[in-house]
């Protein structure tokens, strides 16, 4: 079993080679829910549905959200009504963030809703949230603080990052089957995603490092950083923000002592003997995932150092 961290459209994409070269039945994820944010009355899992939506052959691959061919005419009408639109949510995807919704208040857990959505989109991976208990990322800008959300989408990553906070993480627990499924591992991939609000979240679960560290398998990590910066997403300037080097090298060192393995933007091969030095098995090769191509290869390079 290879098993996944994974945060929204860096993952998605890993995960659409990963499927082409390991036997999906054999692949578990463990999604961030840090990004989750209720609006409109809704539960919202980006992260979670944005990797759902991959696997289902259904993504709009072109914007990195939502669904492909989704049209917009209920957030039309809620902004006739005055309700804020600066989350682009399209009508089949409110159709998911309903019956979430729905069964929030039934009582299941976000673990079970997961799970039923991805068999009903007929995605063979299993997916697993984090954790089922209401985490928040939140940003600390000079603006104030703003769930990640809204520094992202709504403020466009302007304001001046001072630091990140994970809402609720300490009474937070694994959801079933997370830590079972880093024990017992034939290899763990941490995916070019964000490292501070994707993996980091991840990794702030209590139990969640233990497990890895407790892990039997060799864990490879893949950088999203390439020539200092982000290809999408802040994950340079929040790197800059906490004290690290917003490089590959940065990168392995925030994830330090858990990497075996780590694969590196062929443009950042000079970086390489760096990472060689902190005993980390380092690989250079071409990690723009532009199109399926690229997936697999970089997909085939993870699953080889294993």
């Amino acid at each position: 079993m290879i098993t996944v961290l994974a945060g929204g459209v860096g993952a998605a994409k890993f995960l659409r080679g990963l499927v082409e070269v390991v036997d999906p039945r054999d692949i578990t994820i463990i999604g961030n829910t840090g990004d989750d944010i209720d609006l409109h009355g809704l539960h919202i899992s980006p992260d979670i549905d944005i990797v759902t939506y991959t696997l289902a052959g259904i993504s709009h691959a072109e914007q990195g959200w939502g669904i492909q061919g989704d049209t917009f005419h209920t957030l039309e009408m809620l902004g006739r009504y005055g309700h804020p639109t600066w989350f682009n949510l399209g009508d089949y995807d409110l159709a998911t963030h309903i019956h979430r919704t729905e069964r929030l208040r039934c009582g299941w857990p976000l673990s079970a809703i997961t799970d039923e959505i991805r068999r009903a989109l007929g995605v063979i991976p299993r997916i697993l949230p984090m954790t089922d208990q209401r985490t928040e990322t939140k940003i600390v800008t000079d603006e104030g603080v703003l769930h990640f959300q809204e520094y992202l989408v709504q403020r466009r990553m302007e304001p001046t990052i001072r630091d990140v906070i994970y809402e609720g993480i300490e009474v937070a627990v694994p959801a079933p089957g997370v830590c079972e499924a880093l024990r017992e591992a034939d290899g763990i991939i941490i995916p070019p995603s964000n490292p501070i609000v994707s993996i980091g979240t991840i990794l702030a679960v209590p139990g969640v490092r233990q497990a890895i560290t407790a892990r039997r398998a060799r864990l490879v990590g893949v950088s999203p950083i390439v020539q200092g910066a982000t290809l999408k997403g802040p994950a340079d300037k929040l790197m800059l923000a906490l004290g690290y080097e917003a490089s590959a090298v940065g990168v392995a060192r925030y994830y330090g002592k858990l990497l075996d393995g780590f694969v590196l933007d062929a443009l950042d091969q000079a970086l390489q003997e760096s990472i060689s030095r902190m005993d980390i098995d380092v690989r250079a090769t071409n990690t723009i995932m532009s199109g399926p191509a690229e997936c697999h290869a970089l997909a085939e390079t993870v699953v080889q150092m294993l």
